[in-house]
């Protein structure tokens, strides 16, 4: 074998051990990406709180999103209806995409478009969109 061949046979064994990497840990993830991007595409307002409002709305019978708790650090994703979210007053408004505003904050306050619906409704956990009438 080539110096040249054995060379070009080193870095096609270390690109398919990075990509082994990723694809292991993509898969260890246990879909958290999805289900937040999923998650967020339902969401038409998000907020950033404080710790003691979170623990307000647990109080009151909110549910905090599993999702978060797979998360690192983890966080307290609250999906509560509008009318709720404009009787809180020191919250933030954050931007609804995967970016450092909304994963740097560890409360994080969810406003559904239109009117709630069962989550997740389905028993292996992936909901599906409310119908449109």
């Amino acid at each position: 074998m080539t110096r040249a061949l054995h060379r070009r046979a080193q870095q096609a064994r270390a690109a398919r051990a990075v990509i082994a990497w990723e694809f292991r840990q993509r898969n260890h993830s246990k879909g958290v990406w999805f289900r937040l991007r999923r998650l967020l595409a339902m969401t038409e307002v998000a907020y950033a709180v404080s710790p003691d409002d979170a623990a307000e709305l647990v109080r009151e019978g909110y549910q905090a999103e599993e999702v978060g708790e797979h998360l690192e650090p983890k966080k307290i994703l609250l999906r509560i209806p509008p009318e709720r979210a404009a009787q809180l007053p020191n919250k933030r408004a954050v931007p609804i995409r995967l970016g450092a505003e909304l994963l740097a904050e560890r409360y994080l306050i969810l406003v559904p478009w239109g009117p709630p619906a069962p989550w997740p409704p389905a028993p292996w956990g992936h909901a599906l969109p409310p119908k449109v009438k």
